[in-house]
């Protein structure tokens, strides 16, 4: 009986962040929808933003993709609305043709900075912080 409830209680914490998530993710869209981004789209400028500021460096989508929490495929579809919105830039890796970089673009760290705001309200309202 005791595993039972044991379980029952993993499964309920399990359910409670889900729901946390789930919550937080829609407000975050909700907030971000009027400059035209998502909670994802926006995980993805914040990652290029933070990881390369002001260097003009890139980052590989691989290294992206634990990071936003997409299958590669989704990750890559996503990349490639921001690259056509021109808030990202994409490059062939020249000593492995296999890999991506992207690069924020000057549109794209503009729009980060506008947003970021937004957004960490967002995630002090929903989490409480």
């Amino acid at each position: 009986m005791a595993a039972n409830t044991a379980e029952a209680g993993l499964a309920e914490r399990w359910r409670d962040i889900l729901s946390v998530h789930a919550r937080t993710m829609c407000e975050i869209d909700r907030v971000l929808h009027p400059h035209g981004l998502g909670a994802s789209d926006f995980e993805v400028l914040d990652i290029l933003a933070s990881s390369v500021p002001d260097t003009g460096s890139a980052c590989r989508v691989q290294n992206l993709v634990g990071r936003v929490h997409l299958s590669q495929s989704a990750l890559s579809r996503l990349i490639g609305r921001l690259e056509k919105d021109g808030l990202v830039e994409r490059s062939v890796c020249v000593e492995d043709r296999r890999g991506v970089y992207v690069t924020l673009t000057p549109k794209g760290r503009d729009l980060h900075a506008e947003v970021l705001p937004l957004q960490r309200a967002a995630l002090a309202r929903m989490l409480g912080a």
